[in-house]
């Protein structure tokens, strides 16, 4: 039976980090699920617990949450071959203080937590490969931690820019103010520094 191409996306992008036999491609396929997404749907809600590792394979998503003044904030923004969850949720498996919803239409790939922990057993380059992805994850938490309260503005939004390349032109630029803490108009004024800056 042929593997859907989505799916052969998510295994190529497995196969970036770890070698993967045929074997292991039909044990990995047949735990996964495709899910389409229309912009602005939810893919996972505050209160909801996440109990699967979600991949995107076209369009785009981003998490918020609301602090107690009703704003939202901005927490993750995804394009097309990132992981986008509340790994908080799915690690601690209690509910989610974020939502994630679509910002375009969008496909995604995902598994249970269930299906996950048993790939770990039969195919240990999966387990191999989320060890080094949230080692990943981690390294880039602690650098956006430290960014956000050592480093001047402008500097957050060139590194922005420079390590996630044309994903500003995906979202909207409220959304991409609130990821990098800052005002609209600060945000606009920033965009036309760097510009000024690189010209």
């Amino acid at each position: 039976m042929e593997t859907d191409p989505i799916l052969l996306q998510l295994i190529e992008h497995f196969k970036e980090i770890v070698t993967l036999e045929d074997h292991d491609i039909d044990r990995i396929t047949s735990k996964l699920e495709i899910i389409q997404l229309k912009k602005k749907d939810f893919l996972l809600r505050e209160g909801q617990t996440s109990r699967h590792m979600r991949f995107i394979a076209k369009g785009s998503l981003f998490a918020y949450h609301i602090d107690e003044k009703g704003k939202e904030n901005t927490t993750q923004l995804g394009i097309e071959n990132w992981w986008v969850n509340d790994l908080y949720s799915y690690l601690s498996e209690l509910p989610s203080r974020m939502f994630i919803q679509a910002n375009e239409d969008t496909t995604i790939v995902q598994i249970s937590k269930n299906n996950l922990e048993s790939l770990y057993k039969e195919v240990p380059a999966v387990s191999e490969f989320w060890r080094l992805k949230m080692q990943s994850a981690y390294v880039t938490l602690q650098e956006r931690t430290f960014e956000h309260s050592r480093v001047d503005a402008y500097t957050k939004y060139r590194t922005f820019v420079t390590t996630y390349r044309n994903i500003e032109q995906r979202f909207p630029q409220y959304m991409i103010a609130s990821y990098l803490g800052i005002t609209v108009e600060y945000l606009s004024y920033l965009r036309k520094k760097h510009l000024s800056d690189v010209s």
